[in-house]
């Protein structure tokens, strides 16, 4: 058995060799015969591929710009806003009674003077028609008590009787009923103080209404209010007549152009803000009390100023920076991106203004600065000037 056994694993190590021999040989001779040239197979090294190569750099990537601009450089507050009726009144009831007429319904337009709501009239009827029989009652007592004072030939005693006649016949608190008893009657009609828009009407056909109870709302949205809420510290770089730019969170991308109309003097201690009133066009009662928006102020202007957009300041290795198109000449939207290092100088939400400094470049009114497309960029790479850099293909900013 320890024979076989011998036998057996000296075979095995004899198979091993050979296969390993065969295997050197046949790799050793692939390489030999690529290097000579003579034959190419799988294992023949491919060529290297440079990165230019397989990313060409004539290929124009697609950009935004806008022109460099010399222009007025308005700064502006921003801040949260509300929207306000310009007028509103709430209508009450100054009579009791039940309800005999609606005219209008929420958000029905309303002239001045139109009736709204009509108020049971029997009893204040009766009541004026009681007034009015105790004050013929009365007037007959009066000229009984003067039936001949017109024969006295002194005025002043003449007035004197008229005036005690008329207290002692109870004239003057008769008179006083009719009147009184009429306005109750007219109060039975509820109608709109002003032009406008009907709202929150809370009374139906028939209902019973107390004095003091709230029937309806009359709003006037043209122009419409908003109230803005300024920090204190920037309050005093305001002042009525400016413009506002109104933005509304129900109209999103839509903009409206106000103007300042109040300024409150008073500071909230709470919250620090002094409210702003601005008023806005609203012809077509599309902005609604309550809307929210957010508002920008026009607080200070510095003219003749070289102004771009934002979007085109870039910030590389902590130090402000754009790129400059510079065209082929032969095709005015290819050309390169030329990096500038910049000053900045005062901004709003929109534009930046570029300030000479000795240690940076400027830019000029005309050319053009990049703005969307650019932001991974490099010195002097091929661009093309596009509308919008999503719809080219392009990577936005």
């Amino acid at each position: 058995m320890t024979r076989t056994r011998l036998l057996l694993s000296v075979a095995g190590g004899l198979v091993v060799i050979a296969a390993g021999t065969g295997a050197y040989f046949w790799l050793f001779a692939g390489r030999k015969a690529s290097a000579d040239g003579s034959t190419t197979d799988s294992t023949s090294r491919r060529p290297d591929v440079s990165a230019t190569e397989t990313f060409s750099t004539d290929v124009a990537i697609p950009v935004e710009g806008a022109k460099v601009v010399r222009d007025t450089l308005v700064i502006s507050v921003s801040a949260a806003a509300q929207a306000a009726a310009e007028r509103d009144s709430r209508i009450l009831a100054q009579v009791a009674g039940r309800v005999m007429e609606v005219t209008v319904r929420d958000n029905d337009r309303v002239a001045a003077g139109q009736l709204l709501i009509a108020i049971d009239t029997a009893e204040y009827a009766l009541g004026l028609a009681r007034a009015e029989a105790n004050l013929a009652r009365t007037q007959a007592s009066f000229r009984e008590l003067t039936l001949f004072d017109d024969q006295i030939a002194d005025s002043a005693v003449r007035v004197e009787r008229a005036r005690v006649a008329r207290a002692k016949s109870g004239l003057a608190e008769a008179e006083v009923a009719v009147r009184e008893a009429d306005m109750l009657l007219q109060r039975t009609r509820v109608t709109a103080p002003f032009a406008g828009r009907a709202a929150s009407v809370r009374v139906m056909l028939g209902q019973t209404v107390r004095v003091g109870d709230e029937l309806a709302t009359v709003v006037d949205l043209n122009p419409i209010r908003v109230v803005v809420q300024v920090l204190e510290s920037e309050v005093g770089l305001l002042a009525p007549g400016r413009r506002a730019v109104v933005a509304f969170a129900a109209f999103p991308g839509e903009e409206f152009v106000g103007r300042i109309a109040t300024i409150n003097p008073v500071v909230e201690q709470d919250t620090r803000t002094a409210n702003v009133t601005v008023t806005i066009p609203n012809p077509d009662n599309r902005i609604l009390p309550g809307m929210y928006a957010r508002v920008a102020l026009e607080a200070r202007k510095f003219p003749n100023r070289i102004i771009v957009p934002r979007a085109a300041v870039l910030e590389r290795d902590r130090r402000t920076m754009l790129f400059v198109f510079q065209g082929d000449g032969a095709d005015a939207t290819t050309g390169l991106a030329k990096w500038r290092y910049v000053t900045t100088g005062l901004a709003n939400d929109s534009l930046v203004e570029i300030v000479a400094n000795p240690e940076t470049e400027m830019v000029q009114p005309g050319e053009i600065v990049l703005t969307d497309g650019h932001y991974t960029l490099i010195h002097d790479a091929r661009v093309r000037l596009v509308e919008n850099v999503q719809a080219a293909g392009g990577r936005p900013r």
